[in-house]
């Protein structure tokens, strides 16, 4: 049975589909809508933006202002639906068979409905420990909003004790995942008549010399988040099919496994740059995305608590990057987990079922419980207790 709680989700989720929050767009029409709800709940709201202040990241927080808190995050971006065939309006919520589809539905607007639908009960609840959402803008390009975000956090709001990241997992626990690193590399040549090319450099030959050295590393079978992978997007370069090209760019990726030694790869991927052009042509490398991976650690406390949420603890990790890592570099323990599946995401008809929306807010009735609980219990406390009870996380 669907529950009042889920009820109010699907029509917050009804309203956040509705704001065609694609990262090229402002988001600043879904910002302005949920302030006003957010406000009138009692919670206390910063907002932080872009340069151009076309975008903002929301941190609302509920409670006392104290250590100890949970923070949920979630992004407030979409990916475009340019040249795929929906069955409905992407930014109309519809309804069939049990599934909620729209663009943002599992990736990651669910999340946000089942928070959104919480925000009642936060108001009304004598909470002692803090309830933190973090809405942050532009993740789906590369994190770019989480760290303004973050670097607000640490100056204004006691620090959380843990950290939700509430992309779709099917409500299991995902303690690591992968990183992201992406890189615009310019090779230079010089140009001459195609009719001696002995006369001129190619930088498109430089360009393609770099590609076969990254193969030669043949780090191309993923295994989750086993291992380090490198891809090519995008090569541009040259002018006419006659002109020996004096200019070529390569768009490239390094997806770190997590623990993979950051410095050590990006002295690699250095290395194989310099070798693949001429001395006196060297290449240019601007780091254009950094997303940390999350690591894994050891009896983690957001894992714990999750556990107690009524979440599922999964071995694997996650082959996708998220702010996840960027909590985690802040000092505050850090799991993914929520509602929907990552294989519906960026997907034409994108959908989340019913009954995922549901467990996630019966997970958020969790949250609410915990943070109202009275006896003061150090959240350290907590976890030893729940590690001794449940074995070794």
């Amino acid at each position: 049975m669907t529950t009042a709680t889920t009820k109010l989700a699907i029509d917050r989720l009804r309203t956040l589909v509705s704001f065609d929050s694609t990262s090229r767009n402002s988001n600043l029409d879904l910002v302005n809508w949920a302030v006003p709800l957010l406000e009138q709940a009692g919670a206390r709201i910063r907002l932080s933006y872009d340069e151009k202040r076309s975008k903002a990241n929301i941190l609302a927080s509920f409670g006392p202002n104290v250590r100890g808190g949970i923070l949920l995050s979630a992004h407030t971006d979409v990916v475009p639906v340019d040249g795929q065939l929906w069955s409905s309006q992407p930014f109309v919520l519809t309804e069939r068979d049990g599934r909620l589809h729209g663009r943002g539905t599992a990736d990651m607007k669910g999340f946000i409905a089942c928070c959104l639908a919480s925000v009642p009960h936060w108001k009304k609840a004598d909470l002692h420990r803090p309830v933190h959402l973090a809405l942050s803008y532009d993740e789906e390009v590369g994190c770019f909003g989480v760290p303004g975000l973050i670097e607000d956090l640490i100056a204004h709001v006691a620090t959380p004790a843990v950290a939700i990241v509430g992309e779709p997992t099917n409500m299991m626990i995902a303690d690591h995942h992968r990183g992201y690193l992406a890189f615009r590399t310019t090779f230079r040549g010089k140009a001459a008549h195609s009719s001696d090319p002995s006369k001129g450099v190619s930088a498109v030959s430089a360009a393609a010399h770099f590609v076969r050295l990254l193969e030669e590393l043949d780090a191309q079978n993923a295994g989750l988040t086993a291992s380090t992978t490198f891809n090519v997007g995008l090569i541009s370069g040259g002018s006419t099919i006659n002109i020996v090209p004096s200019h070529c760019e390569v768009l490239w990726e390094i997806r770190p496994s997590a623990d993979a030694d950051l410095s050590l790869l990006k002295k690699t991927a250095a290395r194989l740059v310099s070798e693949a052009a001429p001395p006196e042509f060297a290449p240019e490398t601007q780091d254009i995305v950094t997303i940390p991976a999350l690591r894994p650690e050891p009896r983690n406390q957001a894992s714990v608590v999750a556990q107690q949420f009524g979440a599922t603890l999964s071995n694997a990790g996650l082959p996708f990057g998220t702010e996840g890592g960027f909590f985690q570099a802040a000092g505050i323990p850090t799991i993914i987990c929520g509602p929907g599946s990552i294989a519906q995401a960026h997907q034409a008809d994108e959908w989340i079922s019913i009954d995922q929306l549901d467990q996630g807010c019966r997970f958020m009735d969790q949250v609410t419980s915990w943070a109202v609980a009275s006896d003061h219990q150090d959240l350290n406390e907590d976890c030893m207790s729940s590690a001794r009870i449940g074995g070794e996380i």
